[in-house]
């Protein structure tokens, strides 16, 4: 039994033994250090060929082995202990940004990343912990472009983790400056919260570590180390430039360096998806955060070219901010780098307001719609020169496309067509902006009306009912459209009187077209005195004579060959509104309402404009204009195989009104079709009877 005990009183002097020698280890390393400066007289010598980054490795062996020594779990070894109270960090922080020697800099970026990441014991709860670390993030802060941001990105993705491991750090981290400020103040304990230590005697030092004794040597080098430390001009509690993890990694993302930008992008999303609301209110209050990240998505849009191409611009669509370069595969043109990395960060600005907390969120909309969309963006759009209009539309069309978060949606929604939700009148003044474009949809220039359009057809896609309601809904409402009192027909061929059409000559029956017997027309039904979707369908097949189709002449089936994509469009328009709480009927008219004139809106109106014009370009000169083209009927039929892929693309003459009549048929087809899926299978005005199998 006796030596029982004497086994176990030996094995715990063993146990005691080792901790002493680790210390003194662990002083002598440091101690070590301290002599270089004492010592050395080349200053020219690098960092990396001196023993300062050896002695820094064992130094963190050190102390990485002391905790995994330690018998209770979440105490500070003696070591560690040491590291806390005689503030080793912050001399090496106050070295790091001296540069002495050469490359000190990269050293202590790792060592602090090392030590965080490696040792378990919660660390940034210490002041003397958490004062370099703001020390060193502000040193990196302020050194865009330098060799160490590799060492930089490194040492704020431990931060980040840590902070993942617990989400409060986030708000200690930005905070803590104010913290210490307000606590010193006060005459409070200047550790900062929540402060893990597990020692509580009264021995304890101002920065939550033990009080030890001091062992010898321990002042060695002092006064060297003090001639080679720059002055502290800022301390950390009364500075006046903002600097922290958020400011730092701004910078980052802004690196050269693709694998840096990138992973310091990806810090920054992490932090502010899962910061608290506190940590969320200070980003939005008290950070330059938000107005960092539109500052710099503005320098990238004023850095492209004044003119760039709507074509070039629709090449780079597909841009992610994970891969912001051009790819390489597409043609060069003058900007496209620069168009990719704006094009990249506003990708990466729509994720963050989609990650982040909903303060976040709701501030970096705002930012972005206020600082760029109206400050920056908005000039080009308003402007006189047809490039700015040109350039700034196509690259607004490109962003809508990119454009996922509801909370920027929403801002670009009411920067493009307003707030007002009342029915538009023809004299009123609307939104300036939404004035602007719906004129520009009917420019003198065909190519801003043209891109314009596109415009308007990308918002029309984006999941908000504002849009749709904005442009067209709200002045249906109430159905005001509807004539009072005027009977509808009961057939829509009653209507039709096609031998009573003045462009439907003798001259041009007797030219040789042949056509059909009898105009391809859906079987004509009425409903309840409604107008049945087959006379619907007829009034779009019948806008193109029967006399300039050529479809029916290549055995080539009627408005039901786009039925199928038409179906596909309208399933996906409906699964978009369906949560939008919309009637599945018609409102029913008040008889008490006093009738109105109805206007169907400036975007309609517009619409109808162009289209008009078309009809009345195409057809309404078309069947006088095709008696003058010699051999019409072969030359049609000719052009439709050419444009379908099935005779050689030669040049004929009239060539661009034969391709108008073939493209104008198969416009109307496309529009009886999507008419004729708007009606459910069940409808009982759905008349038509359905297309042969293989041809929907």
């Amino acid at each position: 039994m006796l030596s029982r005990l004497g086994a176990l009183l030996q094995e715990a002097v063993g146990a005691r033994e080792p901790s002493i020698d680790l210390l003194q280890a662990f002083v002598e390393h440091w101690k070590g250090i301290t002599h270089y400066y004492i010592e050395s007289t080349d200053e020219s010598t690098p960092a990396k060929k001196t023993d300062i980054p050896w002695r820094l490795k064992q130094m963190l062996d050190i102390l990485v082995y002391e905790e995994q020594q330690q018998a209770a779990a979440g105490e500070a070894g003696p070591c560690l202990e040491y590291l806390l109270q005689h503030k080793i960090l912050e001399t090496l922080c106050t070295l790091g940004k001296a540069e002495y020697p050469p490359g000190m800099r990269q050293q202590v970026f790792q060592f602090f990343s090392k030590v965080l990441a490696q040792v378990q014991h919660p660390l940034l709860h210490y002041l003397s912990v958490h004062r370099p670390v703001q020390k060193l993030l502000r040193l990196g802060g302020t050194a865009s472009g330098s060799v160490t941001e590799k060492e930089e990105v490194q040492f704020t993705t431990v931060l980040c983790s840590k902070i993942q491991q617990d989400p409060e750090l986030l708000a200690y981290i930005l905070e803590g400056k104010k913290i210490v400020g307000r606590k010193k103040a006060c005459g409070e304990p200047t550790a900062l919260p929540k402060d893990t230590t597990s020692h509580g005697d009264k021995d304890c030092s101002h920065d939550g570590a033990p009080a030890r004794p001091q062992l010898d040597g321990e002042s060695c080098g002092a006064q060297a180390l003090n001639s080679h430390m720059p002055a502290e001009t800022e301390e950390l509690d009364g500075g006046t430039t903002e600097s922290n993890l958020i400011t730092s990694l701004l910078g980052l993302c802004q690196s050269k360096k693709s694998r840096v930008a990138l992973k310091a992008q990806e810090n920054l999303l992490l932090l502010v998806s899962m910061a608290s609301p506190a940590a969320a209110t200070y980003l939005v209050q008290s950070s330059a955060c938000c107005p960092a990240i539109v500052r710099h998505l503005c320098q990238l849009y004023r850095s492209m070219p004044v003119f760039l191409d709507p074509a070039d611009i629709a090449t780079l669509e597909g841009i992610s901010w994970r891969l912001p370069s051009a790819p390489s595969d597409e043609a060069s043109f003058p900007g496209k780098e620069a168009l990719a990395a704006f094009l990249g960060w506003f990708d990466y600005c729509d994720h963050l307001i989609t990650e982040a907390h909903t303060v976040v969120a709701d501030a970096l909309a705002k930012a972005v719609a206020e600082n760029f969309f109206v400050e920056t963006l908005q000039p080009q759009l308003l402007h006189v020169s047809e490039q700015s209009i040109l350039t700034s539309t196509a690259l607004l069309t490109a962003m809508l496309r990119q454009l996922r978060s509801p909370a920027l949606l929403r801002e670009a929604v009411a920067f493009l067509l307003g707030t007002d939700r009342q029915p538009e009148a023809p004299g009123d003044n609307p939104h300036t902006l939404y004035a602007h474009l719906i004129g520009h949809c009917d420019h003198l220039s065909d190519e801003i009306s043209i891109t314009t359009l596109r415009l308007f057809e990308e918002l029309l896609q984006k999941p908000h009912e504002g849009i749709i309601h904005s442009l067209v809904l709200r002045n249906l409402e109430g159905r005001p459209y509807v004539a009072w009192g005027s009977p509808e027909p009961e057939s829509y061929e009653d209507t039709l009187d096609l031998e009573e059409d003045p462009y439907f000559t003798d001259s041009f029956l007797d030219s040789g077209f042949q056509t059909p017997a009898k105009p391809r027309l859906a079987p004509a039904t009425s409903y309840d005195g409604k107008t049945a979707v087959t006379e619907i369908v007829n009034s779009f097949l019948c806008l193109v004579p029967e006399e300039a189709k050529t479809s029916a002449f290549l055995e080539e089936t009627g408005y039901d060959t786009y039925v199928h994509d038409a179906y596909g469009l309208f399933q996906e328009c409906s699964s978009r509104v369906a949560s939008w709480g919309w009637p599945l009927t018609p409102t029913p008219l008040d008889p008490h309402e006093p009738e109105r004139p109805f206007f169907e809106g400036h975007f309609l109106r517009v619409l109808f404009d162009r289209m008009s014009r078309i009809l009345d370009q195409v057809i309404g000169d078309l069947m006088q204009r095709i008696q003058r083209v010699p051999q019409f009927p072969g030359k049609l039929l000719l052009v439709r195989k050419q444009l379908t892929g099935q005779a050689p693309g030669e040049q004929l003459d009239h060539q661009t009104l034969l391709q108008g009549v073939v493209v104008l048929e198969e416009f109307c087809k496309e529009l009886a079709a999507i008419a004729f899926v708007k009606f459910p299978p069940h409808d009982p005005r759905q008349n038509v009877s359905p297309a042969p199998e293989g041809q929907v």
